[in-house]
């Protein structure tokens, strides 16, 4: 199967975030089939490629004086599974929910896995944020470009062609 990562629409109120205020998501077929979210969400995190690392350093450096969370603060909790750097939250066979709540806003990331037939399952990242202030307004602007191209290249490193 030769695809690569669409845009979708995303309907709010979302039942892993219902105070959601903002939403996207993106979708990409895959030729696996009985494919569960938990693995899903592993293997597209763990495609990120090499620049999705350099930004995020690069943001963990700016928003520390701040006094955002950086991944070093999760990673530094022995109590919290992690995938990659996002704690997950919970997870099911068709749902894994990853996030963090912060001062500024509170986010999750959604991988939701559904058979596409026989042969196929359709794999969606869903993001979903509350902005609790004026810094979560501004930040998400600022973020906006690069998440708009790390989710999709992020499904596409992992299943696209």
């Amino acid at each position: 199967m030769h695809n690569r990562a669409t845009a979708r629409p995303v309907t709010l109120p979302h039942p892993a975030m219902p105070d959601a205020d903002w939403a996207d998501a993106f979708v990409i077929a895959v030729d696996q089939p009985d494919l569960t979210a938990p693995k899903a969400a592993r293997h597209v995190i763990d495609s990120a490629p090499a620049w999705y690392h350099r930004l995020l350093a690069l943001r963990n450096i700016i928003v520390k004086p701040l006094g955002l969370k950086t991944d070093l603060d999760t990673a530094g909790n022995a109590q919290l599974e992690t995938i990659g750097v996002f704690p997950l939250i919970r997870e099911t066979d068709t749902c894994a929910v990853l996030g963090l709540d912060d001062h500024h806003l509170n986010f999750r990331i959604v991988i939701e896995t559904e058979p596409l037939g026989p042969n196929a399952t359709l794999v969606r990242s869903i993001t979903l944020i509350r902005r609790n202030n004026g810094l979560g307004h501004a930040y998400l602007a600022a973020v906006m470009p690069f998440h708009n191209r790390i989710v999709p290249a992020m499904l596409n490193a992992a299943y696209g062609s």
